[in-house]
């Protein structure tokens, strides 16, 4: 199978990084993913796993992929893939609310991009949060992590993280 790639950018700020789809480690996961794009939505810049930005969609897979190709200490130009229930990021640790715009979905997703070292999935509510790396950045991720750096001094609200076929 050839090579894929994706481009996940933030509109706002009109950066964007080229990313290499990992299908022979993640295959279940990189094709859920392809087949649902475009995909964008609200980004949220992590305060437990430290350097990362992500978005929270609901559940677009048919049948939801398994863990694959996981890890708990990404590293920078990984891009994960988190599923998660409404009620666990409904707890007023994660101060969501119902801001997510996801409730009563049973599932939620999580897409991540980590941007920058030394980062750890412990979360205080739950333990280690493993998830599935089914890409790494090829391209752009410099630009991409000066302005996910920004959002986190300055704030993310009326960012949106964008996902498309590159």
């Amino acid at each position: 199978m050839a090579e894929r790639f994706v481009e996940i950018g933030l509109a706002k700020r009109a950066v964007a990084c080229r990313v290499r789809l990992l299908a022979d480690r993640a295959p279940v996961t990189c094709a859920a993913v392809w087949d649902a794009l475009p995909l964008a939505g609200d980004v949220y810049h992590a305060k437990y796993a430290r350097n990362e930005i992500y978005t929270l969609l609901p559940a677009f897979a048919r049948e939801e992929p398994p863990l694959e190709n996981p890890t708990i200490t990404p590293i920078p130009g990984d891009l994960m893939y988190f599923s998660f229930t409404d009620t666990l990021l409904g707890t007023a640790s994660y101060g969501y609310g119902s801001e997510t715009g996801h409730a009563g979905h049973a599932k939620i997703v999580d897409l991540a991009l980590f941007y920058e070292r030394n980062n750890l999935l412990l979360n205080a509510d739950t333990g280690f949060v493993p998830g599935t790396v089914w890409g790494t950045v090829v391209e752009g991720l410099e630009q991409l992590a000066a302005a996910a750096h920004y959002l986190w001094r300055a704030g993310a609200l009326g960012e949106t993280l964008t996902f498309r076929r590159a």
